[in-house]
């Protein structure tokens, strides 16, 4: 338990911002505070938590009793709220991507080197059971060296409505990979060990937007109206990404496509090799023996179905703020490797080539090493958010 002294405060009050709420009040902290442009989502808040609530996050960094913010509002507003946490003092858990564009994530990274807190970023993938146990196995060699991985996060039909902040790219910053195709970006990368990175190629499709007639069996977008709402990303990706030593990842995100629908997470290495769904509890290790005689070795291990990618995350964000101590993952330097390869997806999609990616170190041994020591280039403006809040705020 983490002890009630330690006082949290979330910015964005709908289901993902409730979610984090939850645990940290099972985890044994405190939610003192609440932030959200909706009266309706303030009051139903404070009901339950018992929270102090506020209409704009620069009241709710202000508050003397906040000491950790958890941010859960669109990819537009990461940067500001994030960005105004850390100068108040407060360490920060934001929900993916560190940012809506590779230049506002610098400058959050630049703004976290400055401050005394920290800042870590919300992959829970990493924390769900078949990821624990695919860890413990590879550092015990059962996979010798890795060399590729088979990362899907693909619905078969599951694009968010058409008008709401999803699908707003001035909200957003793009579509599918942004919205899911970065769980499985972060969780090839993190399997890798963050290598190094010399080139990546990608193709961003969108393909459903623009119809009118758009099957949706399970009610995922409510409302479809093609004509009348905004419409401007992705919502299909797929990318190949080459490391420095050898190391590759092919890559599947999609909203809408005609498949079934796939979380598959594959992982090659030169004595055996895992699959598993992302975040599941279960893992499936495959190899072969020619002990007696030659055969596959498909071994199941089923996980602790209580074990979830959510509360172990949080968990280890709370104890940090607790400890005063750096997080040992989830770290804003391996969540700016996840945005620049997002970049150059994107670029590489608009160009119809392959895009060299020198500037896309890896992270290795220093966690801090990259945030302490490089900063924004200073690409673009932070821009106004108020019209751009009053789009987003059904949403928060």
């Amino acid at each position: 338990m983490i002890g009630t002294d330690v006082g949290v405060g979330i910015v964005g009050l709908g289901g993902m911002g409730n979610h984090h709420a939850r645990n940290v009040t099972e985890l044994g902290a405190t939610v003192v505070a609440g932030a959200d442009l909706v009266p309706e989502q303030r009051d139903r808040f404070a009901a339950e938590f018992g929270a102090d609530t506020y209409e704009t996050h620069e009241e709710l960094v202000d508050d003397d009793a906040v000491d950790a913010v958890i941010v859960t509002t669109p990819n537009r507003f990461h940067e500001p709220i994030t960005i105004d946490a850390l100068e108040a003092g407060c360490d920060v858990l934001v929900e993916k991507p560190l940012a809506h564009t590779l230049e506002s994530a610098e400058r959050i990274v630049e703004a976290e080197a400055e401050a005394d807190g920290f800042c870590m970023v919300g992959f829970h993938n990493r924390h769900a059971a078949s990821m624990a146990m695919f860890e413990e196995h590879h550092a015990r060699g059962r996979f010798g060296e890795l060399t590729h991985i088979e990362a899907n996060y693909i619905r078969r039909r599951g694009v968010p409505g058409p008008g709401s902040w999803f699908t707003n790219e001035d909200l957003s910053g793009g579509g599918a990979l942004l919205d899911i195709g970065v769980h499985a970006l972060d969780l090839a990368l993190y399997a890798l060990g963050f290598p190094d990175i010399t080139e990546v190629s990608g193709v961003a499709r969108t393909t459903f937007g623009a119809q009118e007639e758009y099957a949706d069996p399970d009610g995922f977008g409510d409302n479809w109206d093609a004509s009348a709402d905004t419409y401007e990303v992705d919502d299909s990706v797929s990318a190949f990404i080459r490391c420095a030593d050898g190391q590759t990842i092919s890559l599947e995100a999609a909203w809408a496509t005609n498949r079934e629908e796939s979380m598959d997470f594959r992982i090659r290495g030169t004595e055996a090799g895992a699959q598993f769904d992302i975040g599941d509890t279960n893992i499936q290790l495959l190899g072969a023996s020619s002990a007696g005689c030659d055969h596959y070795t498909d071994t199941q291990f089923t996980g602790d179905s209580t074990l979830t990618g959510y509360t172990e995350q949080d968990e280890r964000f709370l104890t940090a703020v607790a400890t005063g101590s750096e997080p040992a993952t989830n770290t804003i330097d391996e969540a700016l490797v996840v945005q620049r390869v997002i970049d150059a997806v994107y670029r590489s999609s608009e160009t119809g080539r392959s895009v060299p990616v020198e500037s896309v170190a890896g992270v290795h041994s220093s966690p801090s090493e990259t945030s302490k020591t490089s900063g924004a280039n200073g690409a673009g403006e932070p821009g106004e958010t108020g019209e751009l809040e009053a789009e987003a705020e059904a949403d928060f």
